[in-house]
């Protein structure tokens, strides 16, 4: 058994350790007992063992005791320590949740503090990885945390895209590397639609698991329908729609390479004929559609996140109130709206309310008929309320 007394502790103010005690993982720098353990003594990445105000241990975590979240315990167990040992547990049990679930070896591997791994996302593609590091700590033991990937997953490669912002808050270098032999494109398939994506130079890891359950329930909505896919990055919902029988798809991305991927995909599925592209900004088309007096049957929204900090929360919302109205314009009576949101600063309810808003004033009703998640590979800590962050909402819009 490792000495605990090998690590530094980290001392609580009183009545703070509740939250952790409750579960949370998260070390604010203003609970932190300043005269006990003062936060300039401790290196940024560095392990301690994190104590109440009366001494008792309450887990491991890794600090940066520079940023407002100072600390992130990765293990209750003050006997575990970051090490080749410890990852190849963590990975192990990301993995036996997404073969339970999943037929295909495509989904998110690893989700940071949902899957105890803070500062780790990782996606998969077959036979190659796709890893994101965003703490100095995983960087340290980065060595160690990708021989726990080869050893529990025997991937052909692995792309380490740690190109982010978030490694800006750590002070962490930009770069990508890659481990073994990594072709240009991955592969996946999802609900059972195959797609090919960039390796590197795309959005993110690539691709966006999180929607899954979301796209396959839209499938039922669009057999012999039109469909407009916004945001559509390389065809995730429309590709799925056309392939579910849509009529007709319609993709709108700022991304000349997206929607070149679109066409791919599209081909990969033999639903070329059907489909279409827009290259421009969401904002300008969905404009461009409305003088137009373009109408669909199914209208997605699946923007980037307009909340990223909670200063935003203003501005974010009535960002999304201007498109989900502009979307509502393009619809049919009795059309259906998807409208997505991956700000976790934005509730389910508040989501809700703006479409509603949204329909009043264009003097429409709308009825809510679905309301999603994220999938079983983006776990929700339950004590760790931004972690479950994704909305997929499906309103059924009439005239009045």
């Amino acid at each position: 058994m490792t000495d605990t007394l090998s690590l530094s502790k980290l001392h609580l103010n009183p009545q703070s350790e509740r939250r952790i005690r409750k579960g949370h993982l998260w070390i604010y720098s203003n609970e932190v007992d300043t005269k006990r353990s003062p936060l300039n003594s401790y290196a940024v990445g560095e392990q301690v063992i994190v104590c109440s105000s009366k001494g008792q241990e309450l887990g491991v975590a890794t600090l940066n005791p520079h940023a407002l979240i100072c600390g992130r315990i990765f293990s209750r167990n003050c006997n575990k320590r970051l090490g080749l040992p410890f990852f190849k547990q963590r990975i192990k049990q990301a993995l036996q949740l997404r073969e339970a679930y999943f037929n295909e070896p495509s989904y998110r591997l690893v989700f940071g503090d949902s899957d105890f791994l803070p500062g780790v996302i990782a996606d998969r593609f077959g036979d190659y990885l796709v890893v994101q590091i965003a703490s100095a700590a995983m960087e340290e033991h980065k060595d160690a945390l990708l021989q726990a990937f080869q050893n529990v997953v025997q991937p052909l490669g692995i792309i380490l895209q740690n190109d982010h912002s978030a490694r800006a808050l750590e002070n962490l270098p930009s770069y990508v590397e890659t481990l073994g032999e990594v072709p240009e494109e991955l592969t996946l398939v999802e609900n059972g639609v195959k797609f090919v994506v960039p390796a590197q130079g795309g959005q993110k890891t690539g691709w966006f698991y999180d929607h899954r359950l979301n796209r396959a329930q839209l499938q039922a909505w669009v057999k012999d329908k039109t469909v407009l896919d916004v945001f559509s990055y390389v065809g995730g919902w429309g590709v799925q729609a056309a392939v579910a029988g849509a009529s007709k798809v319609t993709c709108v991305d700022v991304s000349e390479q997206a929607l070149n991927y679109v066409e791919r995909n599209a081909e990969l599925n033999g639903c070329d004929d059907r489909m279409e592209a827009i290259e421009g900004k969401a904002i300008d088309v969905l404009k461009m559609l409305v003088e137009e007096g373009e109408k669909f049957d199914v209208v997605v929204l699946d923007p980037p996140a307009f909340i990223k900090r909670k200063k935003d929360q203003k501005a974010g919302e009535a960002a999304y109130r201007h498109i989900n109205e502009l979307a509502i314009r393009l619809l049919q009576s009795g059309g259906l709206l998807v409208s997505g949101s991956c700000s976790m600063h934005l509730g389910a309810d508040t989501l809700q309310d703006i479409v509603r808003a949204a329909s009043a004033h264009l003097d429409r009703d709308c009825q809510l008929v679905y309301s999603g998640g994220q999938g079983p590979d983006h776990p929700v800590h339950p004590s760790i309320a931004e972690t479950s962050y994704l909305k997929a909402q499906f309103y059924r819009v009439l005239t009045r």
